[in-house]
């Protein structure tokens, strides 16, 4: 799998134009850059309590759906990409009030990158029954886009015109 390009200048660039850029990654990797699909899908994605997930979930599906008929991949993986980020998000602050992972600061060197960059993760405590619900939510929704075939065959397409190319 080709890797998420970071070095592109997404604040200047339309991937809706240019998807051959466009690079899957894992996970989350460019949920939050990738434009116009940042600027489109953001306004929606809320996740502090199960009523907010669930319109949330069920306006982002609906448009990785939308992306997906107009035969616009790119769209749709950010949208999977943003349900993705509902769950995990929703499960972090299901695990640690307040949504803090990690103990101490990120280095400078680090920073706007994931993970815990050396950083002792900080003991979980007891679930959050509302942000629990939340993420089962968007984990319902992450799921049917995973499966769905029109995704699966439009992310073959995309990796095989784009992604290996390189």
């Amino acid at each position: 799998m080709a890797e998420f390009d970071y070095d592109l200048d997404y604040k200047a660039l339309d991937l809706r134009a240019h998807p051959e850029l466009y690079r899957i990654g894992r996970g989350e990797q460019g949920v939050l850059l990738v434009e116009p699909y940042k600027s489109e899908i953001l306004p929606h994605w809320r996740f502090a309590t199960p009523e907010a997930a669930q319109k949330s979930s069920d306006t982002i599906y609906q448009m990785f759906l939308d992306y997906l008929a107009a035969g616009d991949f790119v769209g749709a993986d950010m949208a999977r990409k943003f349900l993705q980020m509902g769950f995990t998000r929703a499960r972090r602050y299901a695990n640690h009030k307040g949504g803090k992972k990690y103990k101490g600061a990120v280095p400078d060197d680090k920073k706007g990158q994931s993970g815990a960059h050396g950083r002792d993760e900080l003991p979980r405590q007891v679930e959050d029954p509302i942000k629990a619900e939340s993420a089962r939510i968007f984990k319902e929704k992450w799921d049917l886009c995973r499966e769905n075939s029109d995704y699966q065959a439009q992310k073959s397409d995309h990796k095989r015109r784009y992604e290996s190319a390189k």
